[in-house]
Protein backbone atom coordinates (compact mmCIF):
# COMPACT_ATOMS: atom_id res chain seq x y z
CA UNK A 1 0.00 0.00 0.00
CA UNK A 2 1.46 3.48 -0.52
CA UNK A 3 2.00 5.86 2.02
CA UNK A 4 -0.06 8.53 0.54
CA UNK A 5 -2.97 6.68 0.81
CA UNK A 6 -5.20 6.71 3.52
CA UNK A 7 -6.36 3.50 5.35
CA UNK A 8 -10.30 3.11 4.47
CA UNK A 9 -11.49 1.42 8.05
CA UNK A 10 -13.82 -0.33 9.13
CA UNK A 11 -15.10 -1.46 12.74
CA UNK A 12 -17.30 -4.26 13.50
CA UNK A 13 -18.18 -4.31 16.88
CA UNK A 14 -19.05 -0.82 16.85
CA UNK A 15 -21.53 0.15 19.71
CA UNK A 16 -19.11 -1.68 22.58
CA UNK A 17 -15.24 -1.99 22.21
CA UNK A 18 -14.65 -1.28 19.16
CA UNK A 19 -15.63 1.98 19.44
CA UNK A 20 -12.38 2.80 21.68
CA UNK A 21 -10.00 2.30 18.91
CA UNK A 22 -11.44 5.55 17.09
CA UNK A 23 -9.46 8.43 18.88
CA UNK A 24 -5.89 6.99 18.29
CA UNK A 25 -7.59 6.68 14.74
CA UNK A 26 -8.92 10.08 13.62
CA UNK A 27 -5.27 11.44 15.56
CA UNK A 28 -3.51 9.63 12.92
CA UNK A 29 -4.24 11.49 9.88
CA UNK A 30 -3.69 8.84 8.04
CA UNK A 31 -6.97 6.35 8.64
CA UNK A 32 -10.83 7.47 7.69
CA UNK A 33 -13.80 5.32 9.38
CA UNK A 34 -16.01 4.20 6.19
CA UNK A 35 -17.97 2.01 8.05
CA UNK A 36 -19.31 0.43 11.23
CA UNK A 37 -21.18 -2.67 12.10
CA UNK A 38 -22.89 -4.02 14.65
CA UNK A 39 -26.06 -6.40 15.58
CA UNK A 40 -27.38 -3.52 18.21
CA UNK A 41 -29.66 -1.87 15.89
CA UNK A 42 -30.58 0.63 18.40
CA UNK A 43 -27.04 1.78 18.87
CA UNK A 44 -25.69 1.55 15.90
CA UNK A 45 -26.60 4.92 14.52
CA UNK A 46 -25.09 6.43 17.60
CA UNK A 47 -22.02 4.59 17.10
CA UNK A 48 -21.83 6.06 13.69
CA UNK A 49 -22.05 9.48 14.36
CA UNK A 50 -20.03 9.12 17.24
CA UNK A 51 -17.12 7.62 15.18
CA UNK A 52 -17.69 9.80 12.65
CA UNK A 53 -18.17 7.00 9.99
CA UNK A 54 -19.81 7.27 6.33
CA UNK A 55 -22.28 3.88 6.84
CA UNK A 56 -23.32 1.39 9.03
CA UNK A 57 -24.71 -2.19 8.55
CA UNK A 58 -25.87 -4.65 10.65
CA UNK A 59 -24.73 -7.70 8.11
CA UNK A 60 -20.85 -8.21 8.54
CA UNK A 61 -20.81 -10.22 4.94
CA UNK A 62 -22.73 -7.76 3.22
CA UNK A 63 -20.16 -4.69 5.01
CA UNK A 64 -17.35 -6.64 3.50
CA UNK A 65 -18.67 -6.39 0.04
CA UNK A 66 -20.61 -3.29 0.13
CA UNK A 67 -18.00 -0.88 1.74
CA UNK A 68 -15.28 1.27 0.18
CA UNK A 69 -12.91 -0.31 2.50
CA UNK A 70 -9.45 -1.74 2.90
CA UNK A 71 -9.29 -2.69 6.82
CA UNK A 72 -11.02 -3.96 9.32
CA UNK A 73 -11.00 -4.08 13.09
CA UNK A 74 -12.70 -6.65 15.17
CA UNK A 75 -13.73 -5.67 18.57
CA UNK A 76 -16.48 -8.49 18.70
CA UNK A 77 -16.80 -11.54 21.03
CA UNK A 78 -14.27 -13.96 20.97
CA UNK A 79 -15.40 -17.19 19.17
CA UNK A 80 -16.32 -14.56 15.95
CA UNK A 81 -12.87 -12.77 16.03
CA UNK A 82 -11.32 -15.79 13.46
CA UNK A 83 -14.36 -16.24 11.28
CA UNK A 84 -14.26 -12.68 10.96
CA UNK A 85 -10.81 -12.08 10.34
CA UNK A 86 -10.69 -14.50 8.09
CA UNK A 87 -12.97 -13.41 5.88
CA UNK A 88 -11.43 -10.47 5.93
CA UNK A 89 -8.35 -11.18 5.02
CA UNK A 90 -9.08 -13.00 2.18
CA UNK A 91 -10.20 -10.08 0.91
CA UNK A 92 -7.11 -8.82 0.81
CA UNK A 93 -8.24 -6.36 4.05
CA UNK A 94 -5.65 -5.55 6.85
CA UNK A 95 -7.34 -7.02 10.15
CA UNK A 96 -6.97 -5.54 13.76
CA UNK A 97 -8.42 -8.44 16.13
CA UNK A 98 -9.08 -8.08 20.05
CA UNK A 99 -7.69 -10.58 21.81
CA UNK A 100 -7.48 -13.62 22.54
CA UNK A 101 -7.56 -14.29 18.56
CA UNK A 102 -8.99 -17.54 18.59
CA UNK A 103 -10.82 -20.16 20.95
CA UNK A 104 -9.49 -23.15 19.40
CA UNK A 105 -6.31 -24.66 18.19
CA UNK A 106 -8.23 -25.93 14.41
CA UNK A 107 -9.27 -22.77 14.17
CA UNK A 108 -5.99 -20.52 15.18
CA UNK A 109 -4.58 -22.76 12.58
CA UNK A 110 -7.16 -21.39 10.06
CA UNK A 111 -6.55 -17.83 10.46
CA UNK A 112 -2.67 -18.36 10.17
CA UNK A 113 -3.56 -19.91 6.79
CA UNK A 114 -5.61 -16.79 6.07
CA UNK A 115 -3.11 -14.43 7.28
CA UNK A 116 -0.07 -16.09 5.53
CA UNK A 117 -2.05 -16.18 2.11
CA UNK A 118 -3.06 -12.54 2.31
CA UNK A 119 -1.50 -9.35 0.65
CA UNK A 120 -2.36 -7.84 4.18
CA UNK A 121 -1.12 -6.71 7.46
CA UNK A 122 -2.69 -8.79 10.45
CA UNK A 123 -2.02 -7.53 14.21
CA UNK A 124 -3.84 -8.88 17.22
CA UNK A 125 -4.58 -5.32 19.89
CA UNK A 126 -2.53 -7.23 22.99
CA UNK A 127 -2.89 -3.62 24.63
CA UNK A 128 -1.40 -4.18 27.96
CA UNK A 129 2.18 -5.07 26.29
CA UNK A 130 1.52 -0.86 25.65
CA UNK A 131 1.20 0.06 29.21
CA UNK A 132 3.72 2.26 29.84
CA UNK A 133 5.73 0.19 32.95
CA UNK A 134 5.52 -2.92 30.49
CA UNK A 135 7.08 -0.73 27.62
CA UNK A 136 9.71 1.03 29.86
CA UNK A 137 10.54 -2.92 31.23
CA UNK A 138 11.02 -4.05 27.05
CA UNK A 139 13.37 -1.11 26.45
CA UNK A 140 15.72 -1.90 29.82
CA UNK A 141 16.03 -5.31 28.55
CA UNK A 142 16.23 -4.35 24.97
CA UNK A 143 19.47 -2.53 26.63
CA UNK A 144 20.70 -5.37 28.25
CA UNK A 145 20.03 -4.18 31.91
CA UNK A 146 18.53 -7.46 32.89
CA UNK A 147 21.10 -9.48 31.46
CA UNK A 148 19.57 -12.75 30.46
CA UNK A 149 15.62 -12.97 31.43
CA UNK A 150 14.97 -16.44 32.51
CA UNK A 151 11.77 -16.42 34.75
CA UNK A 152 8.61 -14.06 34.68
CA UNK A 153 4.98 -13.74 35.96
CA UNK A 154 1.65 -12.52 34.68
CA UNK A 155 -1.82 -12.52 36.43
CA UNK A 156 -5.16 -11.07 35.59
CA UNK A 157 -7.63 -11.35 38.46
CA UNK A 158 -10.94 -9.84 37.86
CA UNK A 159 -14.07 -10.81 39.30
CA UNK A 160 -15.82 -11.02 35.50
CA UNK A 161 -19.35 -12.52 37.55
CA UNK A 162 -21.60 -9.67 36.40
CA UNK A 163 -20.36 -9.39 33.12
CA UNK A 164 -21.23 -13.13 32.52
CA UNK A 165 -25.11 -12.62 33.43
CA UNK A 166 -24.81 -9.69 31.01
CA UNK A 167 -23.01 -10.84 27.80
CA UNK A 168 -24.21 -14.38 27.58
CA UNK A 169 -21.27 -15.22 25.04
CA UNK A 170 -18.60 -14.78 28.02
CA UNK A 171 -20.27 -17.45 30.41
CA UNK A 172 -19.62 -19.70 27.60
CA UNK A 173 -16.07 -18.56 26.47
CA UNK A 174 -14.52 -16.98 29.14
CA UNK A 175 -15.89 -19.41 32.18
CA UNK A 176 -17.38 -22.36 30.28
CA UNK A 177 -13.83 -23.93 29.41
CA UNK A 178 -11.33 -24.94 32.54
CA UNK A 179 -8.08 -23.36 32.31
CA UNK A 180 -6.82 -20.46 30.75
CA UNK A 181 -9.14 -18.56 28.36
CA UNK A 182 -8.11 -15.58 28.29
CA UNK A 183 -4.23 -15.06 29.19
CA UNK A 184 -2.78 -13.01 26.50
CA UNK A 185 -3.01 -9.69 28.94
CA UNK A 186 -0.58 -11.78 31.19
CA UNK A 187 1.59 -13.76 28.50
CA UNK A 188 1.70 -11.10 25.98
CA UNK A 189 4.19 -8.55 28.18
CA UNK A 190 6.16 -11.49 29.33
CA UNK A 191 6.93 -12.80 25.87
CA UNK A 192 8.14 -9.08 25.10
CA UNK A 193 10.66 -9.31 27.64
CA UNK A 194 12.24 -12.42 26.77
CA UNK A 195 13.04 -11.53 23.33
CA UNK A 196 13.28 -14.23 20.16
CA UNK A 197 11.57 -16.85 22.97
CA UNK A 198 8.08 -18.81 23.22
CA UNK A 199 6.85 -21.03 25.18
CA UNK A 200 7.68 -24.87 24.41
CA UNK A 201 5.58 -26.88 26.83
CA UNK A 202 3.06 -26.03 29.52
CA UNK A 203 1.29 -27.57 32.18
CA UNK A 204 -2.13 -26.34 33.94
CA UNK A 205 -3.73 -26.76 37.41
CA UNK A 206 -7.06 -25.78 38.91
CA UNK A 207 -7.57 -24.35 42.67
CA UNK A 208 -11.08 -26.17 42.05
CA UNK A 209 -14.92 -24.22 42.23
CA UNK A 210 -16.17 -22.38 45.24
CA UNK A 211 -19.33 -20.51 43.75
CA UNK A 212 -22.18 -20.71 41.65
CA UNK A 213 -23.77 -19.11 39.03
CA UNK A 214 -26.86 -16.63 38.85
CA UNK A 215 -28.83 -20.10 38.13
CA UNK A 216 -27.37 -21.82 40.75
CA UNK A 217 -24.90 -23.60 38.08
CA UNK A 218 -21.61 -24.39 38.36
CA UNK A 219 -18.58 -22.35 36.42
CA UNK A 220 -16.68 -25.01 34.17
CA UNK A 221 -13.63 -23.19 35.21
CA UNK A 222 -12.22 -23.26 38.54
CA UNK A 223 -11.63 -20.15 40.99
CA UNK A 224 -8.05 -19.61 39.88
CA UNK A 225 -5.97 -21.26 37.28
CA UNK A 226 -2.05 -21.47 36.82
CA UNK A 227 -0.43 -22.60 33.74
CA UNK A 228 3.47 -23.16 33.80
CA UNK A 229 5.09 -22.99 30.52
CA UNK A 230 8.69 -23.94 29.45
CA UNK A 231 10.26 -21.35 27.04
CA UNK A 232 12.81 -21.62 24.17
CA UNK A 233 16.29 -21.30 26.14
CA UNK A 234 14.62 -23.23 29.08
CA UNK A 235 13.50 -20.60 31.12
CA UNK A 236 10.44 -20.89 33.53
CA UNK A 237 6.89 -18.30 32.85
CA UNK A 238 3.77 -18.17 35.57
CA UNK A 239 0.64 -17.05 34.29
CA UNK A 240 -2.62 -17.00 37.04
CA UNK A 241 -5.85 -16.44 35.35
CA UNK A 242 -8.99 -15.27 38.02
CA UNK A 243 -12.35 -14.38 36.93
CA UNK A 244 -14.51 -15.52 39.28
CA UNK A 245 -13.33 -14.76 43.06
CA UNK A 246 -14.48 -12.16 45.31
CA UNK A 247 -11.45 -9.86 45.43
CA UNK A 248 -10.21 -6.29 44.27
CA UNK A 249 -9.23 -6.05 40.48
CA UNK A 250 -5.51 -6.69 40.09
CA UNK A 251 -5.47 -7.57 36.34
CA UNK A 252 -1.73 -6.22 35.23
CA UNK A 253 0.16 -7.99 37.92
CA UNK A 254 4.08 -8.83 36.62
CA UNK A 255 7.24 -10.11 37.54
CA UNK A 256 10.29 -10.36 35.68
CA UNK A 257 13.33 -12.08 36.91
CA UNK A 258 17.12 -11.71 35.05
CA UNK A 259 20.73 -12.10 35.71
CA UNK A 260 21.48 -8.83 36.21
CA UNK A 261 18.05 -7.40 37.34
CA UNK A 262 14.44 -8.12 39.03
CA UNK A 263 10.93 -6.23 38.67
CA UNK A 264 8.19 -6.80 40.25
CA UNK A 265 4.81 -4.72 39.07
CA UNK A 266 2.71 -2.96 42.32
CA UNK A 267 0.07 -5.20 43.57
CA UNK A 268 -2.01 -2.44 45.21
CA UNK A 269 -3.45 0.69 44.80
CA UNK A 270 -0.67 3.23 46.14
CA UNK A 271 2.03 0.97 45.94
CA UNK A 272 5.25 1.25 43.29
CA UNK A 273 6.41 -0.36 40.89
CA UNK A 274 9.38 -2.39 42.30
CA UNK A 275 12.77 -2.46 40.15
CA UNK A 276 16.53 -3.38 40.96
CA UNK A 277 19.10 -2.71 38.07
CA UNK A 278 22.49 -4.02 38.89
CA UNK A 279 24.13 -1.49 36.51
CA UNK A 280 21.71 1.79 37.74
CA UNK A 281 21.66 0.90 40.91
CA UNK A 282 24.54 -1.15 42.02
CA UNK A 283 24.44 -2.64 45.23
CA UNK A 284 23.32 -3.48 47.83
CA UNK A 285 20.32 -5.34 46.40
CA UNK A 286 17.02 -2.50 46.74
CA UNK A 287 14.36 -1.97 45.47
CA UNK A 288 13.99 1.36 43.80
CA UNK A 289 10.59 3.03 42.36
CA UNK A 290 10.28 2.35 38.82
CA UNK A 291 9.35 5.96 38.23
CA UNK A 292 12.35 7.66 39.23
CA UNK A 293 14.65 5.68 36.48
CA UNK A 294 15.88 8.50 34.82
CA UNK A 295 14.19 10.15 31.74
CA UNK A 296 16.18 8.26 29.28
CA UNK A 297 14.87 5.35 29.82
CA UNK A 298 11.45 6.34 29.02
CA UNK A 299 9.97 4.55 25.82
CA UNK A 300 10.06 7.05 22.58
CA UNK A 301 6.37 6.05 22.06
CA UNK A 302 5.83 7.78 25.51
CA UNK A 303 7.96 10.41 24.84
CA UNK A 304 6.22 11.34 21.65
CA UNK A 305 2.45 10.32 22.30
CA UNK A 306 2.50 9.81 26.29
CA UNK A 307 0.09 12.73 26.45
CA UNK A 308 -2.64 11.70 23.86
CA UNK A 309 -2.22 7.90 25.07
CA UNK A 310 -2.90 8.60 28.83
CA UNK A 311 -6.31 9.53 27.68
CA UNK A 312 -6.98 6.48 26.05
CA UNK A 313 -7.87 3.47 27.34
CA UNK A 314 -5.77 0.45 29.13
CA UNK A 315 -2.93 2.78 30.60
CA UNK A 316 -2.23 4.33 27.06
CA UNK A 317 -2.25 0.86 25.24
CA UNK A 318 -5.49 1.19 22.97
CA UNK A 319 -4.29 4.35 21.61
CA UNK A 320 -0.49 2.96 20.71
CA UNK A 321 -1.31 -0.20 19.27
CA UNK A 322 -3.32 1.53 16.67
CA UNK A 323 -0.58 3.81 15.86
CA UNK A 324 1.54 1.02 15.06
CA UNK A 325 -0.82 -0.90 13.37
CA UNK A 326 -1.42 1.72 11.31
CA UNK A 327 2.27 2.35 10.40
CA UNK A 328 2.79 -1.31 9.52
CA UNK A 329 -0.79 -1.46 6.95
CA UNK A 330 1.21 1.65 5.52
CA UNK A 331 4.57 -0.26 5.12
CA UNK A 332 6.19 1.20 7.06
CA UNK A 333 7.51 -1.15 9.86
CA UNK A 334 6.36 -5.02 10.61
CA UNK A 335 3.82 -5.06 12.91
CA UNK A 336 4.93 -5.60 16.23
CA UNK A 337 2.75 -8.37 17.03
CA UNK A 338 1.80 -10.17 13.42
CA UNK A 339 0.72 -13.94 12.80
CA UNK A 340 3.18 -15.50 14.45
CA UNK A 341 3.89 -13.48 17.79
CA UNK A 342 -0.41 -13.52 18.12
CA UNK A 343 0.00 -16.99 18.14
CA UNK A 344 3.00 -17.51 20.48
CA UNK A 345 0.48 -15.16 22.76
CA UNK A 346 -2.52 -17.73 22.58
CA UNK A 347 -1.76 -20.93 21.60
CA UNK A 348 -0.34 -21.43 25.32
CA UNK A 349 -3.72 -21.02 26.83
CA UNK A 350 -5.50 -23.14 24.40
CA UNK A 351 -2.68 -26.00 25.42
CA UNK A 352 -3.44 -24.80 29.05
CA UNK A 353 -6.55 -26.65 28.68
CA UNK A 354 -5.90 -29.41 27.17
CA UNK A 355 -3.21 -29.95 30.01
CA UNK A 356 -5.78 -29.20 32.94
CA UNK A 357 -8.22 -31.49 31.58
CA UNK A 358 -5.22 -34.48 31.66
CA UNK A 359 -4.72 -33.57 35.59
CA UNK A 360 -2.16 -30.98 34.86
CA UNK A 361 0.20 -32.94 32.36
CA UNK A 362 2.83 -31.10 30.55
CA UNK A 363 1.96 -30.69 26.96
CA UNK A 364 3.58 -29.38 23.91
CA UNK A 365 3.01 -26.01 22.65
CA UNK A 366 2.91 -26.34 18.52
CA UNK A 367 4.58 -23.59 16.50
CA UNK A 368 2.50 -21.94 14.36
CA UNK A 369 5.86 -20.79 12.25
CA UNK A 370 5.73 -24.94 11.21
CA UNK A 371 1.98 -24.76 9.86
Amino acid sequence: MSGKEKLRISIVGACNRGRSFAPALHATGEAHIVAVCDINEKGLEKARADLGADEAYTDYEQMLRDADINTVIVGTPMPLHVPQAVAALELDYHVLSEVPAGVSIDECRDLVRAANAADACYMMAENYTYIRQNMTVAELVRRGLFGTTYYAEGEYLHDCRELYVLTPWRRRWGVGVNGITYGTHSLGPVLKWMPGERVTEVCCAGAGRHRVDAEGKDYEQEDTCVMLGKTTNGGLVKIRMDILSDRPHAMANYVLQGTEGAYESARAQGEPDRIWLREVHGTPHKWHDLLDLPDEFTPQAWVEHGERAREAGHGGGDYLEVLDFVEACLGRKPPPIGIHETMDMCLPGLVSQQSIEQGGAWLPVPDSRDW
